[in-house]
């Protein structure tokens, strides 16, 4: 039995809520638009089609890992170009597909969920936009440099990353920096926007899931991004001027750069998944038609996990040496960080409870990413045991943990957000045969791929070997078998967006039955300029 959808939280008229007339300038044509635009949707745009660009890159770096680990014994690439794949894969679809997809949808949705006409530093977005092609040409044309690409593994670590690594480190660290520079502008620009620009009548508590996720996660970037910063530049000295940071014989700690490190990379995981729980927690209650249940829980749980991220970094580092009290800390609280993240999928799931539920493919991906996100999480319990840990560490089961988080958590949503407000970016409804071709290709690609690796880690296979022994061939060949079955699937999804680009059944403005929130009162397509005279926002009870 369905629930009773409350009245749009918004008073509009028959045009969209608070349209004004179209009547700015014509932009310029051609490149000088894209270069120049300060328009929050086309900048959106830009960050979407970037990060589906690196996505594809990424992917391919991937492929050519998985091509190797297909049999045992070296077949076609040497290990040092192996390395090269394995360290670019892992920081081109963090830092160049993952975050700049959701930094996208950030873009697009924030402004028309809140009822603002625009991000609130529309130059600065520009800027920030523009710093990551010169980034990530930067990091990938490492390739091309004596010496090759950085090869110590994403996470960098020193001496591998400093006594010996290849002389385009540099060139890394200047593309990190850049990177980091963007990630901080735009989050500066994000808040500016959520705590200025909301429309009148829209209270805090009033605003959307995706818009609350998003205002937690770009304090978690300005928290941690100069973190990152600090250590590289320490690397940057360690190579270039004779400085010791890390490096023992000079009285320097290679242990410190994993505690710098992972204070950094631990809130980062999280800067990669808050935003997923923003989409699906937006697309679940559309598409069974009731209510988010726990509003003002899933608020709170967010906000306790992007605190709880700050303590529980030295559980990636539990095979270093530290001390038993440090090793006791840092387990309890890597437990205690599945508590909010346990109250989320609870919420999640107690709104799908009679709901009036459809499946259309947002739907799908949303659902899946439920699934397989809590899969992820158990295995996570298993690796915040620190005992237990000193037997995973360095294994595929750790490979296959992060990619279960990673990979249908947030790719899935990303994927879920993309086919949910495709109709209000592009005014089509996107391909349903397609989106179901590819949903279920990637559900089966995704599970082929990674689910085998807790075994050939349970197993005792290490990470980043481009060889390994007999008894791992089967996970493997079944791993690269999932893994190009995944690969491929995804162009499909640049089959559907391309298809609803150029056409399809035309979507009104509320494009979805059951969606409820601000942005569905705007016209599909959404028009360039929105909400120049501010709609008012009637305040909702939350169940």
């Amino acid at each position: 039995m369905a629930s009773k959808l409350p009245k749009p939280p918004f008073e509009h008229s028959a045009g969209g809520a608070g349209l004004a007339a179209d009547t700015h300038a014509t932009p310029p044509k051609g490149i000088l638009r894209w270069l120049l635009t300060t328009n929050h949707k086309e900048i959106g745009s830009l960050y979407l089609i970037f990060s589906l660009i690196m996505f594809f890159i990424g992917g391919i770096f991937a492929l050519v890992v998985r091509l190797e680990l297909f049999q045992p014994g070296l077949q076609f690439v040497d290990p040092e170009f192996f390395n090269q794949m394995t360290t670019l894969h892992g920081l081109i679809m963090v830092f160049a597909a993952v975050m700049p997809a959701f930094t996208g949808l950030a873009n697009w949705m924030i402004p028309l969920q809140i009822g603002a006409p625009d991000m609130a530093l529309p130059r600065l977005n520009n800027f920030s936009f523009w710093l990551l092609p010169v980034a990530f040409t930067l990091l990938l044309s490492t390739l091309l440099m004596p010496g090759g690409g950085p090869n110590f593994g994403w996470t960098f670590y020193a001496p591998l990353s400093t006594t010996y690594a290849p002389p385009s480190t540099t060139f890394f660290i200047l593309g990190m920096h850049l990177a980091g520079i963007s990630s901080i502008l735009g989050a500066i620009n994000i808040i500016a926007t959520i705590l200025n620009l909301r429309a009148p009548g829209m209270r805090m508590m009033d605003m959307p899931l995706f818009v609350w996720t998003w205002l937690i996660t770009a304090f978690l970037l300005i928290a941690v991004m100069p973190v990152l910063a600090g250590v590289i530049t320490m690397m940057l000295l360690d190579i270039n001027f004779g400085t010791s940071f890390f490096d023992a014989a000079g009285g320097g700690d290679p242990v410190l750069f994993q505690h710098l490190f992972w204070f950094f990379g631990h809130p980062e995981v999280y800067i990669m998944i808050l935003p997923a729980f923003g989409i699906v927690s937006a697309i679940i209650p559309t598409f069974a038609r009731k209510p988010l249940f726990g509003y003002a829980s899933m608020v709170y749980a967010t906000a306790s996990i992007a605190i709880l991220s700050f303590l529980v970094w030295a559980h990636h580092m539990f095979v270093v040496g530290l001390p038993l009290v440090a090793e006791l800390f840092f387990m309890y609280t890597t437990m205690l960080i599945a508590v909010p993240t346990g109250v989320k999928v609870f919420n999640w799931i107690t709104t799908l409870f009679q709901g009036s539920i459809t499946f259309e493919t947002p739907m799908l991906f949303a659902l899946a990413f439920v699934v397989l996100f809590t899969i992820g999480g158990f295995s996570g319990l298993m690796l915040a045991i620190a005992p237990a840990d000193f037997q995973y560490h360095d294994t595929y089961f750790v490979v296959a943990h992060f990619h279960y988080v990673l990979v249908p958590g947030a790719i899935f949503s990303i994927m879920a957000g993309a086919y949910y407000w495709l109709p209000k970016w592009t005014g089509h409804y996107p391909s349903e045969v397609l989106g179901r071709w590819h949903f279920w290709l990637s559900v089966i690609g995704v599970n082929l791929t990674f689910f085998p690796m807790h075994f050939s880690g349970l197993a005792g296979m290490p990470r980043r070997i481009p060889d390994y022994a007999l008894q791992f061939a089967d996970f493997n060949l079944v791993s690269s078998l999932g893994a190009f079955l995944f690969g491929l699937s995804q162009l499909l999804f640049v089959a559907v967006i391309v298809k609803c680009v150029r056409g399809g059944e035309k979507a009104p403005a509320k494009a979805w039955e059951g969606a409820q929130d601000l942005e569905w009162s705007v016209p599909s397509p959404a028009p360039l300029h929105t909400f120049e005279t501010p709609p008012h926002v009637i305040p909702q009870p939350h169940p």
